[in-house]
């Protein structure tokens, strides 16, 4: 049985999460904004968080931490995205969105080594997405957090190398979600963004309905949790976006990946 800490609970990836694990018996903490759309589940414990709100967010790991006594695994899921092509976002809109999948994930992510080096050892896992590496036109912001969430957990292997904290980066692709209900969309007005915008929301939001559902997420990460030996980045999602799409892009120059890019979203 592990004591287990995960963010964004009451929906999608971390739903499905909590809900497996729970149900084999672990001790899941699950957090969201508002509790009251956690289920009330045997050993599922609603944890109040607001990862825009950096104090809320150490008090209430805190909060937990002290009911759970330790934390063996903390996964870092939650966040959010936004839809508007790149010329156009403000410095609000990019704040917004690096706060709720950068900025709070590198505070909890702080707050979790201290917290299992205190208990001898432990895992945190890191959900970034496949679009830190292979972006998605008119999510520009959500790309780059990802990506530099992604970047700073490679950083945190290096330093943890050889000690007894494993650090996973999950890698998502295309997950069947509620995800793009939420997404805040802007075309800034202009006409020159209205038609492509609207062309790849078609393609996103067909890739999404067509994906696999977050339980296959769920159990990528009930494996990363079990496994002795885990992998330090690990992707998941439908076999073209997670297994092949990927080693293709690897070896290939950046002009023939943006154009691949553009013929894939139709652009």
């Amino acid at each position: 049985m592990k004591r287990i800490f995960i963010t964004g609970a009451s929906a999608g990836i971390g739903l499905a999460t909590a809900k497996l694990l729970a149900g084999r018996g672990d001790e899941v903490w699950g957090t969201s904004r508002d509790v009251t759309r956690i289920p009330q589940l045997p050993h599922l414990h609603a944890v109040r968080l607001d990862l825009r709100d950096m104090t809320s967010l150490g008090e209430s790991f805190h909060a937990a931490l002290r009911e759970a006594g330790h934390f063996d695994v903390v996964i870092n899921n939650a966040g959010s995205g936004h839809f508007g092509p790149a010329e156009l976002l403000s410095a609000e809109a990019v704040q917004d969105q690096f706060q709720t999948v950068v900025f709070s994930h590198i505070e909890l992510g702080r707050l979790t080594l201290a917290a299992l080096r205190a208990h001898g050892g432990g895992r945190l896992i890191n959900v970034t997405s496949l679009a830190s590496r292979l972006p998605v036109p008119f999510m520009g912001a959500y790309n780059a957090a990802k990506a530099a969430m992604a970047s700073f957990t490679m950083s945190l292997q290096l330093e943890l190398e050889g000690s007894n904290i494993r650090v996973i980066d999950l890698q998502p692709a295309d997950i069947r979600t509620e995800f793009n209900d939420a997404v805040a969309r802007t075309d800034g007005g202009d006409p020159r963004y209205t038609t492509p915008v609207e062309q790849v929301w078609r393609v996103v939001d067909q890739n999404m309905k067509a994906a696999p559902g977050p339980e296959l997420v769920a159990r990528a990460i009930a494996k990363l949790i079990d496994d002795e030996n885990p992998p330090r980045r690990a992707t998941v999602g439908g076999f073209f976006q997670a297994a092949i799409a990927p080693v293709i892009f690897r070896f290939l120059p950046q002009r023939v990946r943006v154009w691949g890019l553009k013929k894939y979203y139709k652009l």
